[in-house]
């Protein structure tokens, strides 16, 4: 499993990243508008919605980041969105982290579908405007959600297992604890910190996240970044909900050793929206 996990992870880097690098912007844009119509296959599963359905779920999702390329609307200022998109998901992980999988299952499944879809979308807009953003931009909000991740496990994994394991949500994710989340809070902060003081000293090209957010003084930054961070915890808690409501385990089996692209983005999806929120206002 462990060697199946490191071959997937290489051939996605290998991809991924000199597209990120690439002087025309369209392979970016080709590359994650195939994974947003892949994740979007996945959450139509997730709903229910399987078979030819599922198909045409995910090939909507990827007309409309192409319609929205080929539009310029990925070339405009959505505050807007980001305010509404942001907003939607701060009172869903409200509502459905507290109630559970028995309050999700009540949601129609056309409902459901919808919202996951506008917010794949969502997350596609802004991270497309966050690579236009420059390169410096797009990875300090990788980095914040990986860090916070990486970070989570390892605090979670000997930390807590020294002390009281405390569950952070023991219904939806067992293996998640206090211990790790705020572990991984710690961490964005250092990084961030560590982050922003390298790039004043520095040309790094474009700002990055955590140079704008301290362009509006370091309490900003601060409450800024630990919000962030623990929209990235809600979403990643957020789609194991939705997998344990479907009774899955993996959104899908796209990627070997890894699960789905939905599996790998999760945690994103709230993220990307705020951080150009917080950044555009």
């Amino acid at each position: 499993m462990l060697k199946q996990r490191i071959i997937t992870a290489v051939l996605m880097l290998a991809v991924l990243i000199p597209s990120v690098w690439a002087e025309d912007p369209r392979v970016f844009v080709f590359i994650t508008t195939a994974m947003i119509g892949a994740g979007a296959w996945e959450w139509s599963r997730l709903c229910g919605w399987r078979g030819p359905r599922a198909w045409w779920a995910g090939l909507v999702a990827a007309l409309a980041c192409a319609l929205c390329w080929w539009g310029g609307v990925a070339q405009v200022n959505l505050f807007a969105l980001w305010a509404l998109v942001g907003a939607a998901w701060v009172l869903v992980a409200a509502r459905f982290l507290a109630t559970g999988v028995a309050a999700w299952v009540t949601v129609a499944p056309a409902l459901r579908l919808a919202g996951g879809l506008v917010a794949l979308v969502s997350a596609w807009l802004a991270l497309v405007q966050a690579r236009l953003l420059g390169i410096n931009f797009l990875f300090s909000v990788l980095v914040l959600v990986w860090g916070a991740d990486v970070a989570a496990y390892f605090c979670g994994r000997f930390l807590g297992g020294r002390w009281i394991q405390r569950k952070l949500a023991e219904r939806i994710s067992p293996g998640k604890t206090w211990e790790g989340a705020l572990g991984g809070l710690l961490a964005v902060l250092l990084i961030a910190f560590v982050w922003q003081a390298q790039e004043a000293g520095g040309a790094w090209g474009a700002p990055s996240l955590y140079a704008r957010l301290f362009s509006a003084g370091p309490l900003f930054a601060v409450v800024a970044v630990l919000f962030l961070t623990t929209m990235s915890v809600a979403g990643d808690l957020l789609e194991s909900l939705f997998k344990r409501a479907a009774g899955v385990k993996d959104s899908s089996a796209l990627l070997p050793g890894h699960g789905g692209v939905l599996d790998r983005v999760d945690a994103l999806l709230p993220v990307l929206p705020l951080a150009l929120l917080l950044c555009t206002a």
